[in-house]
C-alpha cells in the first residue's frame, strides 16, 4: 500500500511539472492607466497565474509563500496588459538600483516571455525592474538572449508595504502573431529576487532539458484581434562640434531617418537613410604585434539589433561595412599619403527578416558604401593627387533558415561583396545544420562553407566543421573536427584568421543541477584539442585543459584552471610568409578568477594568470583587478586595472631581401623582446531617474615591446642570432579615450543624448618608460581631439498617429 501511495505521489508530481500551465485572459474596453497600481475594476475579475517554481539555482523548488507572485493578463484591440504583484515579507530589503535600459543592475526583476505563434522557436522577452527600468530582448535556443533588440512599450513599477508591483502595456506592433480569430500564445512569467540570487518562472523551465523557449506555458482567450500595421519612423537630427590642434574648430549638422515596416505578420523591413554613428562607443585599440587584424565589437545599433539570422554559420562580420579601405595606396618614389581614410562612409543600408508559420526564416541585408579617395603628395614637387582607396561597394547577405521539430534547423547562407570597377569581388556560400533529438538530449551540428575570390589572382577555398554532443544531464560531452583549406577567405564580409589545417577536439564536463550545502553552482570541464597543418602534417596547436567554475551559497564566484601544451607546435602565421613556420615551445598556463557578490555595495573582480614555457627565461604573467562600489541606487563606479608582462617573447618584426636579390628568399626577422601592457578603465553611472542617466567612460592604455636582440628565422623553424639587422623596431603605443554622456528617454522610443568625447593616441619607436609622461603627453590641447554632440531621435508610430487623427475627426 505504501508503494502504491508513493508511486501515485511520484506520478502526480511528474504530471504537474510536465504539463504546460494555462492562463485565461479576458477582453476589456476599460481604459487601463499604466501607473503601477492595478486599481482599475478590470483587474479584479482577471484570472491569476501563480505557484511559481525556481529556475535557478534550485530548479523546480516552489516559491515560498511569503514571496508568492500573482500575475493577471488583459487585452484590448491595441495591446496586451500584464499586471504583476510580487509579495515580499522584507520589502525594505528589495534591491532597486536604477540602471540604464537593457542593464539589469542590482535590482529585483519581473519579466514576461511571449511567443505569439506558440511554436517554441522564438520568444519576445520584456522585463521591468523594481526601480522601473526596462529591458527587452529576443530569445532563441540557438543564440540565447539578444538585448540589441529594442521594442517600444510602456511599464511602471511601484514599491508597496507588501513588496512591489509592475504594470505593463505591450502594443501588438511590438509582437508577432497570426491573424487567426482564436489564438493560443506561448507565455511565461519570470521573477528574480536579486538579494537571494534566485530566479523563478510560472511554467517550470527544466534545466535538465537543453531548451528554454519550448517550455513556456499557454495563454488562451485572445479572440478577434488583428496584427496592426507595423510602420515606425524614427527621424533624427544631430549637431557635432569638432576641435583639435591640427584642425580648425568646425560644426556639422546631420539629419536622417530610420524606418521599420512590418511587411506582414512575420517579416520586417529595417532601413537607415543617411546614417549617423557619431555617438557609438569608441573602440578599445591595442598595440597589435600579431599577424592578424584586431577584431572590434559592433556598436552600431542597426547592425546589432535583430541580427540573429545573419549570424548563422559565423560568416558575417558587420564591421567590414563602413570599415577601413581595402586598397593600399600605390606610392611612387618621394610620395606619401597625407590624408588617410580611417573609415568608409555608409550611404544606406536595409535588412528584411522574419519567419513563416512553417518555420522558414528569411534574412536579407544590403548596404552600400561610397567611393572613397586617399590624398597622396609628392614630397619634392609638392603636388598632390587622389587615388581610390575604396570604390563604390555593395554588401549583401542572404539567409534561409528552416526550423523543424521546434529545436532543429538547416541554414543556407550567402555573403557577397561587389566593388565597382576592376577591383576584388568576393562570394561565400555556406550550409549549416543544428540538429537535436526530440528530447533535446543530443546534438549534431556543423557547417560547410565555400569562398570564391575574383581578383588579380582568383582563389577558391572550403571550410567544414562537424560536432556531436550530449546536451542534457549532469554529465555531458562533445567531440568534433574542422577542415580548412589554404585558400578559404571569407574576409570581405566575414572574419577568419586561421586556414590550411584540420583538427580534432573533445570536451567532457560535469555540473550540479541543484544547489548543495556549499555551492549554488558547480561545473568542471576537461578539454583536448590538436591541430595539424594540412600540407606538412606538422602539429600547429595542441592543448589539454581543465577548469572548475563555481558559485557559493553566499553568491561569490570562483574559477580555477590550467592549459597544458604538451608538444612543440609550429606556428605558420607569425612568419607572414608562405610555408614558413616558427617552433613554439611547450608551455603551461595557470589562471584563477574571483568575483564577489555584486549585491553588496563593494565588490571585487580578480583575474590572475601565469604562463611557464619550456625555454629559459621565457614566461608571461598578468592580472586584472576590478573593484566596484555602489554608492546608492543612483550612483555606481567601477574601475579596472590590467597589467600583463611577457618576458623573452619571440615575434616577427620585419623581412628583408638578401643582397637586393629578389630571387633569394627573404630573411624573416624576429626579435627577442619584453612586452609590457598597462590599462586603466573607469566607468561611472549616475541615474537621475529610470529614464535619465549620466555616464562616464574613461580608458588609458599603454603597451610597449622592447627588443633585446634580433633573430633570424631558420628553415627548420628555430631562431638564430642576426646581428646584421640594426633598424629600430621597438614599439610603443599609448592612447586615451574619455566619454561623458547624458541620455534621456523623454517618450517611448524617443531619446535625447548629449556627448562630450576627447581622445588621443601616439605610436613611437623610441620607448619612454616614464608612465606619467605617457599619460600627460596625451592630456593637452596639442594632442587631444574634442567632439561635442547632441542628437535627438523621435519615435513615430503610424497606428498612434492614425488613431489620434480619427479621434479628432
Amino acid at each position: 500500500m505504501k508503494k502504491i501511495a508513493f508511486l501515485s505521489l511520484l506520478l502526480s508530481a511528474f504530471w504537474c511539472y510536465s504539463q504546460k500551465k494555462v492562463l485565461q485572459t479576458q477582453f476589456t474596453n476599460e481604459n487601463i492607466s499604466i501607473d503601477g497600481k492595478l486599481d482599475e475594476p478590470a483587474w479584479k475579475n482577471a484570472a491569476i497565474a501563480t505557484d511559481f517554481v525556481m529556475y535557478q539555482p534550485d530548479n523546480g523548488k516552489p516559491i515560498p509563500e511569503n514571496k508568492r507572485t500573482e500575475i493577471k493578463v488583459l487585452y484590448n484591440n491595441d495591446a496586451i496588459y500584464i499586471g504583476a504583484v510580487m509579495y515580499d515579507d522584507e520589502p525594505n530589503k528589495i534591491l532597486k538600483e536604477i540602471s540604464q535600459r537593457d542593464n539589469f543592475g542590482t535590482a529585483d526583476m519581473f519579466g514576461v516571455f511571449i511567443n505569439g505563434f506558440n511554436d517554441g522557436q522564438q520568444s519576445f522577452e520584456f522585463f521591468v525592474s523594481a526601480s522601473d527600468v526596462q529591458s527587452d530582448c529576443i530569445m532563441t535556443d540557438v543564440n540565447g538572449e539578444d538585448y540589441s533588440w529594442d521594442a517600444v512599450w510602456t511599464s511602471k513599477a511601484s514599491l508597496t508595504a507588501k513588496g512591489w508591483m509592475a504594470e505593463i502595456k505591450i502594443p501588438y506592433a511590438a509582437l508577432r502573431f497570426s491573424a487567426d480569430a482564436k489564438q493560443t500564445w506561448g507565455i511565461n512569467f519570470f521573477r528574480e529576487i536579486k538579494r537571494e540570487r534566485k530566479k523563478y518562472t510560472w511554467n517550470l523551465i527544466d534545466t535538465k532539458i537543453g531548451t528554454f523557449t519550448q517550455q513556456n506555458g499557454l495563454l488562451e482567450g485572445i479572440e478577434n484581434i488583428k496584427p496592426p500595421t507595423r510602420l515606425f519612423l524614427m527621424p533624427y537630427a544631430s549637431y557635432y562640434l569638432n576641435a583639435g590642434d591640427s584642425q580648425k574648430t568646425y560644426a556639422t549638422i546631420k539629419g536622417g531617418m530610420d524606418i521599420k515596416y512590418g511587411i506582414n505578420d512575420a517579416f520586417t523591413l529595417d532601413a537607415i537613410l543617411i546614417p549617423d554613428f557619431g555617438q557609438t562607443k569608441y573602440d578599445d585599440q591595442i598595440l597589435n604585434l600579431g599577424p592578424f587584424e584586431q577584431q572590434f565589437n559592433e556598436n552600431r545599433a542597426f547592425f546589432t539589433e535583430g541580427t540573429d539570422l545573419f549570424n548563422k554559420g559565423n560568416m558575417f562580420y558587420s564591421r567590414r561595412i563602413g570599415g577601413s579601405p581595402s586598397i593600399d595606396p600605390d606610392l611612387k618614389d618621394h610620395e606619401k599619403v597625407t590624408e588617410t581614410v580611417q573609415n568608409v562612409n555608409l550611404i544606406n543600408a536595409l535588412k528584411v527578416s522574419g519567419r513563416t508559420k512553417k518555420g522558414l526564416g528569411i534574412g536579407i541585408l544590403n548596404a552600400v558604401t561610397e567611393k572613397t579617395f586617399a590624398t597622396i603628395k609628392d614630397t619634392i614637387s609638392g603636388q598632390t593627387r587622389q587615388q581610390i582607396a575604396e570604390p563604390l561597394t555593395n554588401y549583401n547577405v542572404l539567409v534561409l533558415d528552416q526550423r523543424f521539430r521546434k529545436n532543429s534547423s538547416v541554414t543556407f547562407i550567402n555573403t557577397n561583396v561587389i566593388r565597382n570597377g576592376h577591383y576584388r569581388d568576393a562570394n561565400v556560400t555556406g550550409l549549416a545544420w543544428d540538429l537535436n533529438t526530440k528530447a533535446n538530449t543530443y546534438n549534431l551540428s556543423g557547417n560547410v562553407k565555400y569562398s570564391m575570390i575574383n581578383d588579380i589572382k582568383d582563389k577558391n577555398g572550403v571550410f567544414s566543421t562537424l560536432s556531436f554532443a550530449e546536451t542534457s544531464g549532469n554529465y555531458r560531452y562533445s567531440i568534433g573536427s574542422d577542415f580548412v583549406s589554404k585558400d578559404f577567405d571569407p574576409n570581405d564580409l566575414g572574419i577568419n584568421f586561421y586556414t590550411n589545417y584540420y583538427n580534432l577536439y573533445g570536451n567532457g564536463n560535469y555540473r550540479i543541477l541543484n544547489p548543495t550545502k556549499l555551492f549554488n553552482t558547480f561545473k568542471i570541464d576537461y578539454d583536448m584539442y590538436v591541430e595539424f597543418n594540412k600540407e606538412s602534417g606538422k602539429v600547429q596547436e595542441n592543448k589539454i585543459s581543465s577548469e572548475v567554475n563555481l558559485s557559493t551559497i553566499k553568491n561569490n564566484y570562483y574559477g580555477l584552471g590550467f592549459t597544458l601544451f604538451p608538444l612543440e607546435s609550429h606556428d605558420y602565421y607569425e612568419p607572414r610568409a608562405d610555408n614558413r613556420y616558427v617552433v613554439i615551445p611547450r608551455k603551461l598556463e595557470l589562471w584563477g578568477s574571483i568575483s564577489t557578490n555584486y549585491n553588496k555595495k563593494f565588490a571585487l573582480d580578480l583575474n590572475p594568470s601565469i604562463i611557464f614555457t619550456d625555454e629559459e627565461g621565457r614566461m608571461a604573467y598578468g592580472v586584472d583587478v576590478g573593484p566596484r562600489y555602489r554608492f546608492s541606487d543612483k550612483l555606481l563606479v567601477t574601475y579596472t586595472f590590467s597589467f600583463n608582462r611577457k618576458n623573452n617573447n619571440k615575434g616577427y618584426i620585419d623581412s628583408v631581401d638578401d643582397d637586393n636579390n629578389t630571387a633569394t628568399p627573404k630573411t624573416i626577422v624576429f626579435a627577442n623582446r619584453n612586452v609590457i601592457t598597462y590599462s586603466n578603465t573607469l566607468s561611472g553611472k549616475y541615474a537621475l531617474n529610470s529614464t535619465m542617466t549620466i555616464n562616464l567612460a574613461v580608458r588609458q592604455y599603454w603597451s610597449y615591446a622592447e627588443n633585446k636582440n634580433i633573430l633570424e628565422l631558420e628553415p627548420d623553424g628555430t631562431l638564430a642570432p642576426y646581428p646584421e639587422y640594426i633598424k629600430n623596431k621597438n614599439s610603443s603605443f599609448y592612447s586615451w579615450n574619455a566619454d561623458l554622456s547624458y541620455s534621456w528617454w523623454f517618450a517611448p522610443g524617443s531619446q535625447l543624448s548629449a556627448l562630450y568625447r576627447n581622445n588621443a593616441s601616439n605610436f613611437e619607436r623610441i620607448i619612454n618608460k616614464d608612465f606619467k609622461h605617457n599619460i600627460t603627453g596625451l592630456l593637452n590641447n596639442d594632442a587631444l581631439n574634442h567632439v561635442f554632440s547632441v542628437s535627438v531621435k523621435y519615435f513615430i508610430d503610424y497606428n498612434a498617429v492614425k488613431n489620434k487623427l480619427r479621434k479628432r475627426a
